[in-house]
């Protein structure tokens, strides 16, 4: 059996993104991959190892007016090393985030990632889920009930901390998990056949 290695390189400035995070890891190692919680803004080179040898990458940051956080675009930047080298060519992606608002412009942070993960040659995996809550007979508390197709996005009350974070919203981050890690190991094992 090919186990994936999936990374988390993520970015919380008030622990509701980290919550995400960890719910991303829980979903991609019920899948059974090997994954490794990295904090960019702590990031070691044992972790950017870590990285180079991933499978998928999963970027997470807290949408912080209209983009990801400094700490993040500093990350960002600093993974140009690996672009030059091609370091994470064809490795899976995909993202999260989360704002205060319902919208809170967090599709710009979650075409900030594909756009990094399209530079380094990486592969797009998108949430791949329906929008919830879209109609009379939806809740609150559907996955993806803020409708969003690129990546796991989550809306917290701004004066609320991160036990605040909606339970849908963990869910619909734990999903993306488990996707990312199916989708990676079959790529392993496609390379592996080839």
């Amino acid at each position: 059996m090919t186990t994936a290695v999936v990374a988390i390189a993520y970015h919380s400035g008030h622990g509701h993104t980290a919550v995400l995070a960890e719910a991303v890891r829980e979903g991609a190692a019920e899948a059974g991959a090997q994954v490794h919680l990295i904090k960019v803004d702590e990031i070691t080179d044992e972790q950017w190892a870590t990285l180079d040898g991933s499978d998928a990458i999963v970027f997470g940051s807290p949408t912080y007016m209209g983009t990801a956080t400094a700490a993040f675009h500093g990350f960002a930047e600093a993974s140009s090393k690996r672009w030059f080298t091609q370091e994470w060519k064809d490795k899976l992606a995909a993202g999260f985030t989360n704002s205060g608002s319902k919208s809170g412009d967090k599709l710009h942070t979650l075409q900030f990632f594909q756009i990094l993960a399209a530079q380094h040659g990486m592969n797009w995996i998108s949430l791949g889920l329906h929008p919830g809550w879209n109609s009379s007979t939806g809740s609150e508390h559907d996955l993806n009930r803020l409708g969003v197709f690129l990546g796991a996005a989550a809306q917290t009350n701004i004066d609320e901390g991160p036990e605040a974070v909606h339970k849908a919203d963990v869910e619909t981050a734990r999903h993306l998990g488990r996707r990312v890690a199916e989708t990676a190991r079959l790529f392993a094992l496609g390379r592996a056949a080839a």
